[in-house]
């Protein structure tokens, strides 16, 4: 019976010893499997369903990005800006129906000045039906320094439109979209705003059972540096 090699062409070799057989195609096997791992690798280069832990350790090496600071112009703005319920808790828990969600997301606006307001005119003109994120965390600039303004999504208990990863609707279906004014590639967070962050995150996870295992920066479910490379994760996690 003619015998048939199917990882070289031309005559075949002597027939190997038992050992040195055993030992060729244990390695064989072994490089299919590497293949076939790394096939699997690239199907799941995005989030999965049960992702792992958000990382807690600093973001970048080195000296520390400086914090944002409003200028006197922001600063007279936000000034004026009227202190509404959205400072509350109360503006923030919704009476009726809830959406069962299951995930917090943060952002960062990549831009130095914003609110609700203005992203939500912003998201309207991309083609959205309205602003996609359920919160927004002012640095100074368009609202106030640390306020956190409730987006129009959130009473009506609606889906986000935030943090679309292919194969994974349950992040903006199930998920709560945070962002924080500012770029933090180049600042961090003021205090204020990480102060109204921790208050608001500290809030949803009591009122819908959101572990913190399910608390997430964008940049962790799909290939964004979103909320920024400065963003303090391990700072935000010793405030809950």
């Amino acid at each position: 019976m003619q015998r048939v090699c199917l990882f070289r062409s031309g005559p075949l070799p002597e027939p190997l010893e038992a050992g040195t057989r055993m030992r060729t195609v244990g390695w064989g096997l072994a490089a299919l499997g590497c293949v076939l791992a790394a096939g699997g690798c690239r199907n799941q280069a995005l989030l999965v369903r049960d992702p792992p832990a958000p990382y807690f350790g600093p973001r970048t090496a080195g000296r520390t990005a400086p914090s944002a600071a409003p200028s006197a112009e922001a600063a007279r703005s936000a000034a004026a800006v009227p202190r509404t319920a959205s400072w509350s808790e109360g503006a923030w828990d919704i009476r009726g129906a809830q959406r069962p969600w299951r995930f917090i997301v943060l952002h960062h606006s990549a831009t130095p000045r914003g609110s609700a307001a203005e992203f939500d005119r912003l998201h309207r003109a991309n083609g959205w039906d309205e602003l996609g994120y359920h919160f927004v965390i002012g640095n100074g600039t368009g609202s106030g320094d640390g306020e956190v303004e409730v987006g129009s999504r959130w009473p009506k208990q609606k889906h986000g439109a935030h943090c679309k990863v292919t194969g994974h609707p349950e992040y903006n279906d199930v998920g709560i979209g945070i962002c924080l004014v500012g770029n933090f590639n180049e600042t961090r967070p003021t205090e204020a705003q990480m102060a109204g962050l921790a208050r608001l995150v500290r809030f949803l996870m009591t009122r819908y059972g959101i572990p913190r295992g399910r608390i997430f920066g964008h940049g962790q479910l799909k290939p964004t540096d979103c909320p920024g490379r400065n963003f303090d994760y391990g700072g935000l996690f010793r405030r809950l």
